[in-house]
C-alpha cells in the first residue's frame, strides 16, 4: 500500500462530497490534511476530529473563501505553519449553476470562474515553491468530465473545468523533472450534494421521484448507470501521489462509467 507517512495535503472544498472522500483517502494513507469549506462550524470540527481519531493523522481546517485571493494565501500560509509543509495540494473546490448562455447572471458567471478555475492558479502559485524546495510535491486538480466534453446549460462550468485541464498541463511542463507533478481528474456523476441539487431539481421539473430522476440523470450520459463513488476518486488521488505515478504528469483521467467513450 502507498504510505504518506510524513507528507502534508491541502483538500479544498473537502467539507463534504469529493473533497472530503479524496482527504479521507489521503488521511489513511497517512498524510496529516488540512480541510477547508463552507458548512456547520460544529460539523467541520467533529470532521477533523474523527480523522484524527480514526486515522491518526494531524488534521487542520482552514475557512478560506476560494474566490479571494488574499484568503486563499493565507490558508496556504495556515498549512504551511501549522503542519510543517505542503506536499499534496488538491484543488476541488467547485459549484455549479445551470441556465442558458442569454440567460446566464454575469454574477453566476463570475464566481464559477473564480471558485472552479482562478482558486486552482492561486493556490498553485503559493504552494509551488513549498514543493520546490522540497524536490517532491503532488498537484491534483479535480476538473470533471465536463473538462473533456461539454453539456448544454453549463456554459461557465464548463469553461472552468476545461480551463483547469489547460492549466493542468502547463503546470505539468514548467515543473517536469522537478520531482513536481501535476494532474487532473475527471469525474463524470458522482452523488455529491451539488447532484443531489441537479437530481431534484429534475425530480421537480419532470414530476419523477428521485430514484426516477436519479436513472434519468444517469442514463442521457453515463453507460454504467451508476453513480462514481467519491472513495474510488480518492484511491486514485492516493495512486497519483505514489512512486508509481511519478512519471505520470499532464495527464487527465476519467472517472465517469464509459461517458466520454460514446
Amino acid at each position: 500500500m502507498t504510505s504518506l507517512a510524513g507528507r502534508v495535503a491541502f483538500v479544498t472544498g473537502s467539507t463534504s462530497g469529493i473533497g472530503l472522500g479524496i482527504a479521507r483517502a489521503l488521511a489513511r494513507a497517512g498524510a496529516d490534511v488540512a480541510l477547508n469549506g463552507f458548512g456547520d462550524a460544529a460539523e467541520i470540527e467533529g470532521l477533523r476530529v474523527s480523522l484524527e481519531r480514526e486515522l491518526g493523522v494531524r488534521a487542520r481546517y482552514h475557512g478560506a473563501d476560494m474566490s479571494r485571493p488574499a484568503e486563499i494565501a493565507a490558508a496556504v500560509a495556515f498549512v504551511q505553519a501549522e503542519l510543517g509543509s505542503l506536499d499534496v495540494l488538491v484543488n476541488n473546490a467547485g459549484i455549479q449553476h445551470t441556465a442558458r448562455i442569454e440567460e446566464f447572471p454575469t454574477a453566476k458567471w463570475d464566481a464559477i470562474l473564480a471558485i472552479n478555475l482562478s482558486s486552482a492558479f492561486h493556490t498553485v502559485q503559493h504552494a509551488l515553491p513549498l514543493m520546490r524546495a522540497r524536490a517532491w510535491g503532488r498537484v491534483i486538480n479535480v476538473a470533471s468530465v465536463h473538462g473533456l466534453v461539454a453539456s448544454p446549460m453549463k456554459a461557465a462550468y464548463v469553461a472552468a473545468k476545461h480551463g483547469l485541464v489547460g492549466f493542468t498541463k502547463v503546470l505539468a511542463l514548467e515543473t517536469a523533472g522537478s520531482g513536481v507533478t501535476a494532474n487532473a481528474i475527471c469525474p463524470g456523476w458522482v452523488l455529491t450534494p451539488l447532484v443531489e441539487k441537479q437530481i431534484d431539481a429534475l425530480a421537480a421539473e419532470k414530476n419523477l421521484t428521485r430514484e426516477q430522476a436519479s436513472v434519468a440523470l444517469l442514463s442521457a450520459k453515463q453507460p454504467s448507470a451508476q453513480f462514481v463513488a467519491a472513495d474510488e476518486l480518492g484511491q486514485l488521488a492516493v495512486f497519483l501521489c505514489s512512486d508509481a505515478a511519478r512519471s505520470m504528469t499532464g495527464v487527465s483521467l476519467p472517472v465517469d462509467g464509459g461517458w466520454t467513450a460514446q
